[in-house]
């Protein structure tokens, strides 16, 4: 019979914990607020980029701790290009988001170009952009508009990317949303005791059968409460597909992909890597591909959410991205990281965002806490390899 580690299970799930303790210390702080209905949906919505670049940052990290710091201001050139086709030019919704695809395919192209084969550091690559970015999509927005933005998307080009899925009045329990929510906790339970059993068959260790119950059940009450409350606040947001769908994809990549072990192998050691046959240029061109792909669906979400292109979009993303990933338990250095960790670091930046917001704390003492907690998890991720290698 296993025995229990409660030492190693509390070390394992720490980022967890303190994302629980976090969110019911603000439940407290906000009486209740946090809690609405209404706010969950808030928190999924106004963070939903975070997890799709996270997912995207979180494999340029993979491949040696490096960045992508151009995303952010992509995002507003990208919802600038999109305003031109959609609403100025009055292209067809999907003739307008295959252009802007393109367009994303083609930096993502050059981008990986001259950082893997041109040995450009992705840093000084990407900073190029940042800054030139910005200042084009804010040129295009001001030429075409007196406000420096653009409204008045089709209703088609909005409803993919924001909005809910058979929408209710809000304080009526939506159905779909209740039987997703439902049938998402019975495949989750489903899923931790096969990946159990298969483990047992295999001659793998695996963990107790009380602590796959007990995991099990508190992953599908969470599930269930999350639905619920979304459930009551007119359904299953839009944006929520998208981001579960992308993490499901590169959660696989990573973890079960041949592609996956060459990210992490790269990150690792790239001379250990490339003496192992993995071609290293080509994996740094594909994270960098990837990272521009990505971010063309976070700029067509947060323009979709906005209803409009604005020069403020993308302002500080490529922060909140890479917050995301090193609170999750991503490695600065490279070789360690995951998508799942990376989902609960930006569900804590979520929810310290949403939480000092609720309690009205200034804008500056709100990075201020957040570069606080992106410091701490640096400091604890670079103590608990220490503690690793003293064994």
């Amino acid at each position: 019979m296993n025995s229990i580690d409660i030492k190693g299970i509390l070390k394992k799930n720490t980022m967890v914990i303190v994302l629980l303790v976090v969110y019911v210390f603000f439940t407290i702080m906000t009486s209740g607020s946090m809690f609405l209905p209404s706010n969950f949906t808030a928190l999924i919505t106004q963070n939903a980029y975070v997890f799709v670049l996270g997912v995207g940052m979180l494999m340029c990290m993979l491949t040696g701790g490096n960045i992508d710091l151009s995303c952010g201001s992509f995002i507003c050139l990208l919802g600038a290009v999109a305003g031109v086709f959609s609403v100025l030019n009055k292209l067809s919704t999907p003739l307008s988001i295959v252009l802007v695809v393109l367009i994303g395919i083609a930096y993502g192209v050059i981008l990986g170009y001259l950082i893997a084969f041109l040995n450009i550091p992705p840093w000084i690559a990407t900073l190029a952009g940042y800054l030139a970015f910005r200042g084009a999509g804010t040129e295009i927005l001001t030429s075409v508009s007196d406000t420096s933005a653009i409204s008045g998307f089709p209703d088609s080009f909005l409803n993919i990317f924001s909005g809910q899925l058979f929408r209710t009045p809000s304080g009526q329990l939506n159905i779909v949303c209740l039987v997703v929510g439902i049938a998402a906790a019975v495949v989750t339970v489903f899923m931790n005791f096969r990946a159990r059993s298969r483990k047992l068959k295999k001659g793998y260790e695996a963990d107790a059968f009380i602590i796959v119950l007990v995991k099990s059940i508190v992953e599908a009450a969470l599930i269930i409460l999350v639905t619920v409350k979304l459930a009551l606040d007119g359904g299953l947001p839009t944006v929520l597909v998208w981001i579960i769908v992308i993490m499901l994809i590169y959660g696989f990549i990573t973890e079960k992909t041949t592609i996956g072990r060459h990210f992490l192998t790269v990150g690792g050691s790239s001379e250990t890597a490339r003496l192992s046959g993995i071609n290293n240029k080509l994996v740094m061109f594909g994270a960098y591909l990837n990272m521009a792909v990505l971010t063309v669906i976070a700029a067509l979400m947060v323009t979709s959410r906005f209803k409009a292109a604005n020069s403020t979009a993308g302002t500080n993303f490529e922060m909140d991205a890479i917050s995301a990933c090193v609170v999750g338990g991503v490695s600065a250095y490279g070789g360690a990281g995951t998508v799942f960790g990376m989902a609960i670091g930006a569900t804590l930046i979520g929810v310290i965002n949403l939480g000092m917001s609720l309690m009205g704390i200034d804008q500056n003492w709100q990075k201020v806490v957040k570069g606080a907690v992106l410091l701490a998890a640096v400091v604890f991720d670079i103590w608990t390899k220490k503690g690793n290698n003293k064994k």
